[in-house]
């Protein structure tokens, strides 16, 4: 009986291709090319503006109180930066927090109202009460964010909610709510300098305590997105099978509309109605990540400051020595690609 020898081991062909890498890996890597590029963002952030600081002055303008940059840099931009970034990731994943909520892809919290509605509770506590500072009027902020997303929900349907109804609720709300605010605007003279630019949207009025002050609500709204991931998931796949994964889609809803609430509330109180960055965000994400919101909600709390404050910085640039606010350089950039997503819909369902 012939005796097999066993075969020996044979060293690997340095010439052979390597392995792929695993999808984990690759999203690995993907999230950590996005926290470079976010880091790129906020040195050119505290780097540009009306006037250019050298890289090399960024340093000493944060830590030396005797650095000629230190007013700018830790006093001015670093505030500013802060503010964006916070209200950036607030804004990106209140967006596709929205969109997996009402399965809607266009679902942002500026086109439903919700914006709106943070604004005009804040417009009627500067006019009507005399709230002048973030303390006070965060917390009409709040109540207005709540308020819309609840109506914009009651009115769209409910359970029975459409993308279309929504939408149509939503804008009708939109509409109502600023036309409330115009009109405050031009009755109340006393209060129409405050308030002209914080309607817009606007980083320049950033303040080491605004950023401080934000920061607990957009850090409770981030924790409660990232803990919704998985039943907003099971939620998207109808309520009968999220029911049979375990999901309450009741509680995941409300989870869902608080979590909006308080990252908008928080973004909206400090930096004024910004649009179309949580519409844009989750879009863009999507594509890289694919549909599962455990991976495309810390894409969009990564890329949509991001976006935010390369669109501050682009505002800086174009308009010296003055500025263009940054809710207008994102209703610039948005506004074409919402005209375009709208017409490549129109010609998919075609």
């Amino acid at each position: 009986m012939p005796v097999t020898r066993p075969r020996r081991p044979q060293a690997a062909d340095p010439a052979a291709p390597a392995a792929p890498p695993t999808r984990p890996a690759r999203r690995a890597a993907g999230l950590a090319a996005a926290v470079l590029l976010l880091a790129a963002v906020v040195v050119l952030s505290i780097s540009v503006g009306a006037g250019r600081i050298p890289l090399g002055d960024i340093w000493p303008g944060l830590t030396d109180p005797q650095s000629p940059a230190h007013t700018v840099v830790h006093d001015m931009r670093l505030p500013r930066t802060l503010l964006g970034l916070l209200a950036g990731t607030a804004l990106g994943l209140a967006g596709a927090v929205m969109q997996a909520l009402t399965r809607n892809p266009l679902a942002d919290p500026g086109l439903l109202g919700i914006n709106a509605g943070a604004s005009a509770a804040v417009v009627a506590a500067i006019a009507l009460l005399g709230v002048t500072t973030f303390d006070g009027y965060v917390w009409f902020a709040f109540a207005g964010a709540a308020a819309v997303a609840v109506l914009v929900y009651a009115v769209g349907g409910g359970r029975t909610a459409t993308p279309a109804r929504l939408a149509l609720a939503g804008s009708a709300l939109n509409a109502t709510l600023f036309s409330f605010v115009s009109a405050v605007m031009l009755l109340d003279t006393t209060s129409l300098e405050r308030m002209r630019f914080w309607t817009v949207g606007s980083l320049a009025d950033a303040r080491p305590g605004t950023v401080w002050r934000i920061l607990p609500f957009v850090a409770a709204g981030l924790l409660l997105a990232l803990v919704l991931a998985r039943p907003l998931n099971a939620l998207a796949l109808g309520e009968d099978s999220a029911v049979a994964l375990g999901t309450n889609p009741a509680l995941a809803r409300a989870g869902g509309i608080l979590a909006v609430t308080l990252l908008c509330g928080a973004a909206t109180a400090a930096c004024g109605p910004i649009l179309f960055v949580g519409l844009l965000v989750p879009h863009l994400v999507r594509r890289l990540t694919g549909p599962d919101l455990r991976r495309l909600f810390p894409y969009c709390a990564v890329l949509a400051p991001v976006l935010l404050l390369g669109a501050d910085v682009l505002g800086r640039v174009v308009a010296r020595p003055g500025e263009l606010l940054v809710g207008i350089v994102t209703a610039v950039l948005g506004g074409p690609f919402f005209i375009w997503f709208t017409r490549r819909g129109r010609a998919v369902r075609a």
